[in-house]
């Protein structure tokens, strides 16, 4: 499975653990930054929601130092749906209700170590469809 990441500066140290955690079992698109060195974090946001929607991966990871600011903007791609999240209960609703391909994470407010388990608990659920599909065809 082919997934993209993608962070600030503030989230730079998380993605890249994320994305050396991940490596063996999934295909990483690695879509900045590579560094420390303060940047804007919508220009990776937009980078990582284009490769969702033109169907280049399935999900997309995203951090800043709140998460809020690349959820914000992942969402405002047509046919992204982005969650916010800081505990993996979070994420596996986000995926089982609505079908959530991007995840938005908080990088200075959890560890590393929590952010993988919200990482690895989004990746392996599965949506629930049903009465969620109805919902999530309301949103678009």
């Amino acid at each position: 499975m082919k997934v993209a990441i993608g962070s600030d500066h503030a989230g730079y140290e998380m993605k890249e653990f994320i994305k050396n955690q991940l490596s063996a079992e999934y295909e990483i698109v690695d879509c900045g930054t590579y560094s420390a060195e303060a940047v804007d974090y919508p220009d990776f946001a937009h980078k990582v929601a284009d490769l969702i929607v033109n169907g280049e991966v399935k999900y997309g990871i995203l951090m800043c130092g709140s998460g809020n600011g690349v959820n914000i903007v992942a969402n405002k791609h047509k046919g992204v749906r982005s969650v916010y999240c800081w505990m993996p209960e979070l994420a596996e609703l986000g995926r089982k209700h609505n079908d959530a391909n991007a995840l938005a994470l908080p990088a200075r407010f959890i560890a590393n170590e929590l952010a993988l388990e919200v990482v690895k608990k989004f990746l392996i659920t599965d949506f629930e469809g049903g009465r969620h599909e109805r919902r999530v065809g309301k949103i678009e």
